[in-house]
């Protein structure tokens, strides 16, 4: 990491030199200017402690492969600090090289006002964001899901892309709310070794329950371990999941969890045959 590096060694230089000539004047002026570069090579230490952080969160790789979705995340990662979420369910499908996925978040606000819900959308391949088959829901108002909400993309497209889903009406303190989003990403999974990603990014310590359940279609996977990742440090290896249920063409794994970290992932690295 040279830039950050070499900005904090030639501030901590600039800030030694007025410290001695200041011992040997002893001029008060002096004195001023050394507080002044002090405080800069403080800065400029926190600066480079920051980008390295970012840059090292950015470098995640699991059974030998980039988890590239939550890499580039990590380098864009927005933090909602409005809404507190007490429970979390994704459930994932896969067929093929196709992913349907579906998101049920509940929870409060916390803030005077908050008028969308951001969701996070990581996946192996890009999908542009225009040919997606998304939809969303405001459960909390709408319980019969009579207004469909088509979700707005916030930001770059690519292979992680955040998308905002309004509310029907915009919530207010201590607010409850349940928000569900569908979304079908054609052609985003691989054969072989491939993943799927469960991430949060609340200002909050923890969330309460999440579920997290993968419906394979098709051919069992010879493998399915889920990681946990919590920036800036490195994926642990979790467990190896178990199929819950398993028919002629369907293959269900479940995992639930209690106090998830509000900024965090659950990783699930999966094994599948080559077409």
């Amino acid at each position: 990491y040279p830039l950050p590096t070499s900005l904090a060694s030639w501030a901590n230089i600039l800030a030694t030199v007025p410290s001695l000539i200041g011992l040997i004047h002893s001029r008060g002026w002096l004195a001023g200017v050394t507080v002044l570069f002090v405080g800069v090579s403080i800065m400029a230490g926190q600066y480079a402690m920051k980008q390295r952080l970012i840059l090292n969160s950015a470098g995640v790789q699991i059974e030998g492969i980039s988890i590239d979705s939550l890499n580039i995340a990590n380098l864009r990662r927005r933090v909602n600090q409005s809404l507190v979420i007490q429970e979390a369910h994704h459930v994932a499908e896969i067929a093929g090289q196709d992913l349907k996925v579906t998101w049920k978040y509940a929870g409060y606000c916390r803030a005077k006002q908050e008028t969308s819900m951001e969701f996070s959308i990581d996946t192996e391949s890009s999908v542009p964001f225009d040919v997606l088959d998304c939809c969303a829901f405001d459960l909390a108002s709408d319980p019969r899901r009579e207004h469909e909400i088509r979700p707005l993309l916030i930001g770059p497209d690519g292979i992680s892309k955040k998308v905002a889903v309004p509310f029907l009406e915009p919530l207010t303190a201590q607010q409850e709310f349940c928000v569900l989003l569908k979304c079908t990403l054609p052609g985003c999974i691989k054969a072989g070794v491939a993943y799927y990603t469960s991430t949060f990014s609340f200002g909050q310590d923890h969330v309460r329950r999440s579920t997290v359940r993968l419906l394979f279609f098709g051919e069992r996977p010879s493998w399915v371990r889920v990681y946990a990742y919590a920036p800036p440090g490195q994926p642990q290896l979790l467990k190896d999941l178990r199929p819950s249920r398993q028919l002629a063409e369907l293959s269900e794994y479940l995992d639930i969890a209690s106090d998830v970290q509000g900024q965090s992932a659950r990783i699930y690295v999966f094994s599948r045959p080559r077409c």
